[in-house]
């Protein structure tokens, strides 16, 4: 009888160790379930990014006048018999 209680408390322990410790382990586990949430984050971050992108498209495709915003505000361009101002925001 004394074996066979040695012998449960061995088997107890091995199991033990594989759920606390071993391939699988409940703390790979956490860590898999912490790198999935920090990729979802970023995954929609990426996401907001692309729909952004794609609606700046979609406007440049429609019309003329966000090719004509757009080359204002990046390249300075201005029309005949206009004066160009640019205000200049000091953020420290």
């Amino acid at each position: 009888m004394r074996y066979l209680n040695i012998a449960l408390i061995v088997m107890l322990a091995m199991l033990q160790y594989d759920l606390w410790a071993g391939d699988g382990s409940m703390s790979s586990v956490w860590q898999l379930q912490h790198s999935i949430k920090n990729q979802h984050a970023e995954n929609d971050r990426l996401k907001a990014r692309n729909d952004a992108l794609a609606a700046e498209v979609d406007d440049l495709k429609s019309g003329l006048s966000a090719i004509e915003e757009r080359a204002r505000s990046e390249l300075g361009m201005i029309k005949k018999d206009e004066t160009f101002i640019q205000i200049v925001n000091n953020k420290k």
